[in-house]
């Protein structure tokens, strides 16, 4: 594939395609995923395109993308259904016709039968490439991918789903691009540096607030900020020479610390439930929860850490007041003085659930996820958090949330774990 001779050869455009990331149904997590695997290598992603399942706007993105990018990464599109139809809008835009590959069909072929399936009609259109392109190999799924060359743009189709898409950027995308790490070495000789740090507990407004100035003018360094359900992420990026890089991206990351102290609950790639996973085993305990208004996403999460059955011992789904009364010995006189959703009820569930468990620490949570269920005393967004580690150690949390029904319920678990990381860090020092 030839390369473009201009610096906008190692720009890279990623196109998301898919009507349900425009409507809420699904985030895009594919293109954060590719930029943070090209950076790694020196490649910088500039521009991120969302589009729908419609054969003449997919095209108008990627005539647009191939006229700023020198790389193009598509993801989504590929598959059987009649709305992909990345390979027809590829086809139209390069004038490359589709034709069907040996090479794709008989991959195809190899993985159904390890499925026990026979490709049906619409799979047979997962083998139609457009002419010129390579394949790219799918190992994880059926559906393979593709790259060409088109006006001096590098153009790599993949399916939408994130661990095929991971699995071909790492065996196929990055080694195809291997031909201009050495040039773009030369431009630029080290790759992008990033740092992330991931807060709870701080609105975004606050958190650049403890950050103003924390780096002054011309430090080769940019500071940035991602609201979530899951907190504030902090970013420090920089291409500068690695000497600088080592010295002023040691320095901030201090400074970074030193400003959120305990609100950074982790760095890198680690999730809170990996960090309080860590916690849990270092100290040798157990960790029993009880959900209400979370509907199982805490133990979800915690389970979701590969070796959490050394510390996660069991949870219980308590969504009515007859199910916390049954299974927490919840006094049902209690739900009537104070409500379900109270500091009281979520102190008697965690206490409840440590006893029945007989676990190191209990968890509780109880809430109001909306959009119903609310009075004026009690609004969609209140939710307590309890914990019980034995005896009276004993605590609770209010907490308001805004957003939709999703989100809260998403909130509500981040700050049960991190209302659980913050007591281990406390056990810990004691």
């Amino acid at each position: 594939m030839p390369m473009a001779s201009s610096a906008r050869a190692y720009l890279v455009e990623t196109i998301a395609i898919g009507s349900e990331l425009l409507v809420g149904g699904r985030s895009d997590s594919n293109s954060l995923f590719i930029a943070d695997a090209l950076a790694a290598i020196g490649f910088e992603v500039r521009f991120k395109t969302i589009v729908g399942d419609d054969q003449s706007d997919i095209a108008g993105v990627l005539t647009t993308a191939c006229r700023r990018a020198g790389i193009v990464i598509m993801t989504g599109g590929l598959g059987p259904t009649v709305d992909d139809c990345t390979r027809e809008a590829v086809a139209s835009v390069t004038g490359c016709r589709l034709a069907c590959r040996k090479e794709a069909l008989e991959s195809m072929r190899a993985r159904l039968a390890q499925w026990g399936r026979i490709p049906n009609r619409g799979q047979l259109r997962q083998a139609l490439i457009p002419s010129k392109a390579t394949v790219i190999h799918n190992p994880v799924g059926s559906a393979p991918g593709f790259a060409l060359s088109w006006r001096n743009a590098r153009v790599f189709a993949l399916p939408g789903v994130p661990s095929e898409m991971q699995a071909m950027m790492q065996r196929s995308v990055i080694p195809l691009l291997a031909d201009q790490l050495d040039r773009l070495k030369q431009i630029h000789p080290h790759p992008i540096t990033r740092l992330t740090f991931h807060t709870w507990g701080l609105p975004e407004s606050d958190v650049d607030t403890k950050l103003q100035g924390l780096i002054q003018k011309r430090t080769p360094v940019v500071l940035g900020l991602l609201a979530s359900p899951a907190g504030v992420l902090v970013s420090l990026t920089t291409r500068a020479h690695r000497s600088i890089n080592e010295a002023v991206l040691r320095s901030l990351a201090e400074g970074v610390r030193a400003r959120l102290r305990e609100w950074v609950y982790a760095e890198g790639h680690d999730t809170l439930e990996e960090v309080v996973g860590r916690m849990l085993r270092e100290q040798g305990l157990t960790v029993a929860v009880a959900e209400s208004c979370t509907g199982g996403l805490i133990g979800y999460r915690l389970t979701q850490v590969p070796g959490s059955s050394a510390y996660v011992d069991r949870g219980v789904l308590c969504y009515s007041n007859q199910a916390k009364t049954d299974m927490l010995d919840v006094p049902a006189r209690l739900i009537e003085q104070y409500g379900a959703v109270s500091r009281e009820v979520a102190a008697a569930m965690a206490k409840g659930m440590r006893d029945r468990a007989g676990a190191s620490v209990a968890l509780s949570v109880t809430g109001i996820a909306g959009p119903g269920g609310a009075t004026e005393t009690k609004p969609v967004g209140l939710v307590y958090i309890g914990l019980d580690g034995g005896g009276d150690d004993v605590m609770t949390k209010e907490c308001r949330f805004h957003g939709d029904r999703s989100v809260i319920r998403q909130r509500a678990a981040q700050a049960a774990l991190d209302m659980l990381r913050r007591w281990l860090i406390a056990r810990g020092e004691a």
